[in-house]
């Protein structure tokens, strides 16, 4: 019998976290349609000061997209001024 992980995930306490908006909790899931997604948790609190979590999705092949379109940008040249023929004297 194969276990259905379907609709399921996991979430790990983010030991890389260094600035105040990282996520205290890291992990993924995947949905009932078979999609990949990372997660991200917060903890949060509400105005009476109980605590809770705040969640975030990102589609993993959306993130790897992203992160590549960004390596991209970096590389890309930069615009330089135009050439110019005038000689300034």
């Amino acid at each position: 019998m194969q276990y259905d992980n379907s609709s399921r995930g996991v979430l790990f306490k983010n030991d890389r976290k260094e600035k105040e908006t990282h996520p205290d909790y890291k992990g993924s899931y995947t949905d009932a349609n078979g999609a990949e997604f990372w997660l991200s948790a917060w903890i949060k609190k509400d105005k009476n000061g109980n605590a809770f979590m705040s969640l975030s999705t990102t589609a993993k092949d959306e993130a790897h997209n992203k992160g590549m379109q960004q390596a991209r940008q970096a590389m890309a040249p930069q615009p330089q001024e135009p050439f110019s023929d005038d000689i300034p004297f």
